[in-house]
């Protein structure tokens, strides 16, 4: 079993108990496992968490979560021999299987019929952007599925498995970049016979593996490539710029090369483009079909209510999104969390007692809540923007910069140009934690 295997067996156990797919901190701390890191390296590959936070908080959770899921004890010594174990008791296919209907996925039409519309069309590019728990991932998965049962090829390109290392440079990120891809498409890795190391560039280089190897081995199939999440591209401005430079080529390739309208791209982030790039020679700019994933609504939150066995009164639901909006990742934690018994009824004390709970250390959001304290306390510019936003009830008007970031960690929603707190969560959370008073806070 190689690491992405791996990581699918996990991904498809943690849906099979929890209703979710693993998320990106989850996944890095996998990969980690398997290629032997320590907390300290993971938190270095990760640039946006902290060794302990990786370790005491999203580590433990994690380890407890599969423990429950595969039915023994699992530790991060010992995972590997009880994955193989698992191995061995599934089908092939299933493990391989990197998307699988979710039992609660609530559509968002149209999103889902634009999105399948779209990647029919050659040269296809469509562009999700939310942050983490919106259900980005799902999405793409969606999109995927619908093109493998045209008979499409398929690849997801999970950017979170790269080692701080395939960073090192456009060439040595690029030769990555081919590998994964053929492997994805279970091709050989023919480097040798494509890359010149002497007289062309990694982008000619790198153009040439997929126009002479992998798109004319897949002969008349169009390949759809899935590229999850690419902000982990941003921070090297070096590899950014050719990388997207090369995408958005390639996707105005197809408007007069045919070989190239086989390639369809499904690009998916998290924050803002924060890069310093050009917009007329990257695929941000004004190409493709933006999809940006909202809350969901009320109606949608009481159907996944429904899907999930709970019996959820319309006020007890309204109390809800009061604290937590229509946040996927969010709501989904609360009715895991309130659905024990068989016929989805839930005491008047329970639900109190979540709400009252949720946003403290105590509640059942705590790793959700202590992973953005982590990442803020590791960028003070962003913890005084943030700090700013909590001070007021009104929008804010911050440095563009500081503003979309924060937009892309889901703490802060966009009004204009200006920016408020997203949730009521995270004011009574991170107003507490932070030291700040207010009526509202309360």
């Amino acid at each position: 079993m190689n690491c992405e295997e791996a990581i699918a067996l996990v991904d498809n156990a943690v849906v099979e108990s929890e209703g979710r797919h693993l998320n990106d901190v989850e996944m890095a701390i996998i990969y980690g496992a398997w290629h032997g890191q320590t907390y300290e390296e993971m938190a270095e590959n990760s640039r946006d968490y902290s060794a302990n936070y990786l370790q005491r908080t999203v580590g433990y959770q994690l380890w407890k979560l599969l423990s429950k899921a595969f039915k023994e004890e699992i530790k991060k010594t010992n995972f590997k021999a009880a994955l193989e174990r698992k191995k061995q008791s599934l089908n092939k296919s299933k493990i391989e299987h990197n998307f699988i209907e979710l039992r609660d996925y609530i559509e968002r039409s149209p999103i889902e019929e634009r999105c399948c519309i779209e990647i029919t069309q050659p040269g296809a590019l469509i562009r999700i952007k939310a942050p983490e728990g919106m259900g980005k991932t799902s999405l793409s998965g969606r999109i995927l599925n619908h093109a493998s049962q045209l008979d499409y090829k398929t690849v997801y390109f999970n950017l979170s498995l790269a080692d701080k290392s395939n960073f090192n440079d456009p060439d040595t990120f690029l030769k990555w970049f081919c590998v994964m891809v053929g492997r994805g498409l279970s091709l050989d890795n023919k480097l040798k016979d494509y890359w010149d190391d002497d007289f062309s560039s990694s982008k000619v280089n790198c153009t040439d593996y997929f126009e002479q190897y992998l798109l004319t081995e897949i002969e008349n199939s169009p390949l759809v490539l899935c590229l999850d999440p690419v902000e982990r591209v941003f921070p090297s401005q070096e590899i950014s710029e050719v990388f997207f430079s090369l995408l958005r080529i390639w996707h105005d390739n197809a408007k007069v090369q045919k070989i190239w309208k086989k390639l369809r791209l499904i690009i998916v982030h998290s924050t803002e483009v924060y890069a310093d790039l050009d917009i007329n020679s990257s695929p941000f700019g004004n190409v493709g079909l933006p999809i940006k994933l909202p809350d969901f609504s009320k109606d949608q939150v009481q159907k996944l209510a429904e899907d999930r066995g709970l019996n959820l009164t319309e006020e007890r639901v309204k109390k809800l999104m009061e604290l937590v909006g229509g946040y996927p990742s969010l709501i989904q934690k609360a009715f895991s969390e309130l659905k024990n018994n068989e016929n989805g009824a839930v005491s008047e004390a329970k639900f109190e007692k979540l709400l009252k709970n949720a946003p403290t250390e105590a509640g059942i959001y705590s790793e959700h809540l202590l992973g953005i304290l982590d990442r803020l306390d590791n960028s003070p510019e962003l913890l005084g923007a943030f700090k700013k936003v909590l001070t007021q009830e009104d929008a804010v008007r911050l440095d563009w910069m500081a503003a979309y970031k924060l937009e892309g960690m889901g703490l802060v929603e966009m009004q204009g140009n200006d920016c408020r707190v997203r949730y009521n969560l995270y004011r009574r959370y991170f107003s507490d934690r932070l030291g700040i008073n207010h009526d509202n806070t309360k």
